[in-house]
């Protein structure tokens, strides 16, 4: 029998979950069948409850629902009520399990498939909002020499390190206090990108840069990337691998069976030009 999933967003035409797990469940031979739902805005309940009677086994989430799906859940895993926000769901009968894959799949990505180790690492990542927060405890569990966050909003900056402090080295700030500093990986997880616009990080933070990662997929090489390119960093990457890598832990959650994400890396993969 065919198990339903299915990703939720609004909009969601763009979304390429389907692609990814359709290739997923051709690689592993999982019997499943993958739609898109754009569920309507102050609708994601209702429009959950009929999926789940309707036989849905799970399902990805995507903006500007991954909050709702958090209040939605009876059982949250830690990154999830670190996170606060939620990716993906399981059900099972009256359970609603809830995880966030967004920051161990950006992980896996940057140590696994770049090649880039964290460990040991002066690690930046820009943006205090629910991409950073599912990223820390990550991050954290990969013993960075030192964790940066750096935000417009202070105050949302120091309350996430204050939040992952016992978990690691954590240092929080505005851009400002980036001047005179250098880091080994940077991460651009604001929205900047999305608007083709640059956050606001010096030059310098990239001088002794091996890696600069976008969160951001299928942009080229955004203003962030172009900084850091110019900056002399080598390696640029987005965050297609991200997109790959958080799919494949979920699809594995559901199935038992962990997908190989190179076809699908290298299908959805933009040149960064």
């Amino acid at each position: 029998m065919t198990d339903r999933y299915a990703v939720i967003g609004n909009p969601i035409q763009q979304s390429k979950s389907p692609l990814i797990h359709g290739m997923f469940a051709e690689a592993t031979g999982q019997d499943i069948a993958y739609s898109k739902i754009e569920g309507p805005l102050g609708g994601f309940a209702g429009a959950v409850d009929v999926f789940r009677a309707a036989g849905g086994r799970g399902m990805n989430i995507t903006a500007p629902f991954k909050l709702d799906a958090f209040a939605y859940a009876t059982e949250r895993s830690e990154r999830a009520q670190l996170a606060g926000a939620v990716n993906a769901m399981k059900f099972e009968g009256a359970r609603i399990m809830a995880e966030n894959f967004d920051g161990v799949g950006l992980v896996r990505d940057v140590v696994h498939n770049l090649g880039c180790a964290l460990a040991g690492k002066r690690v930046l990542i820009l943006g205090a909002g629910g991409a950073t927060r599912g990223a820390l405890l990550p991050f954290l569990a990969e013993k960075p020499a030192l964790l940066c966050i750096a935000n417009r909003t202070l105050d949302k900056a120091h309350a996430l390190a204050a939040a992952v402090a016992p978990h690691g080295a954590v240092q929080a700030g505005g851009y400002a206090e980036l001047e005179g500093q250098s880091f080994d990986v940077v991460f651009n997880a604001t929205s900047a990108s999305l608007y083709a616009e640059l956050p606001p990080v010096p030059a310098s933070a990239f001088s002794q840069a091996v890696l600069a990662y976008e969160l951001a997929y299928g942009k080229g090489l955004t203003p962030f990337l172009r900084l850091a390119q110019n900056a002399g960093v080598q390696q640029l990457a987005d965050g297609v691998g991200m997109l790959a890598e958080q799919a494949a832990e979920a699809f594995e959650w559901w199935r038992g069976v962990r997908p190989d994400t190179r076809g699908v890396i290298e299908k959805l993969t933009v040149p960064l030009v």
